[in-house]
């Protein structure tokens, strides 16, 4: 189930605000201009797509995405827990960065958590299968895919190079809770 917690950037152990409603999650976002909707992931994509099978699957949806906003590229980006690499990704997703572009992300399989430092505050956003979100761009955040990875998201781009990180060096994603 999606769901958003909110921490102040000084107590990674007490939350502020807590909500696995997704009308209240949206809310919440919306606010410090994050897109946060439930889109419709009902496409059989087996047990372990391939990136073809899973754009053939969703082209509908990047295609409205590619309309209302002009992105340039997209791939898709699948971890599972038996990933020799996982390890490796995973430490360097948690990092916090920013991007000179929107991030988005399409679940069509599984769950991870974004998480996003905003103002003075820590917004963790489980994401779940059919949860779209678009982290802005110059927004600092990090993502965990837990340590026993599975989901397939779709990515979306404003270049063609596809996904440019700018580490900020601040460790704040040491301190706050992560995805099992």
């Amino acid at each position: 189930m999606s769901a958003l917690t909110i921490y102040s950037e000084n107590e990674s152990t007490q939350p502020l605000w807590f909500s696995d409603d997704a009308d209240k999650i949206r809310e919440q976002l919306n606010a410090k201009g994050v897109r946060f909707e439930r889109w419709n992931a009902d496409r059989d994509l087996g047990i372990d797509p391939t990136p073809e099978l899973v754009i053939n699957a969703y082209q509908h949806a990047i295609d409205k995405l590619v309309a209302e906003k002009g992105y340039q590229s997209w791939d898709v980006i699948s971890m599972r827990a038996d990933n020799p690499q996982k390890e490796v990704l995973r430490t360097k997703f948690l990092s916090e960065h920013i991007h000179g572009e929107d991030e988005v992300r399409f679940f069509v399989e599984g769950a991870g958590l974004f998480c996003l430092h905003i103002g003075d505050k820590v917004y963790q956003v489980l994401c779940e299968k059919n949860d779209l979100i678009s982290v802005p761009e110059g927004t600092p955040h990090w993502f965990d895919m837990g340590s026993q990875p599975h989901f397939t998201a779709i990515r979306i781009f404003d270049n063609p190079e596809g996904w440019i990180a700018q580490f900020t060096g601040d460790n704040i994603a040491e301190n706050y809770p992560r995805l099992d």
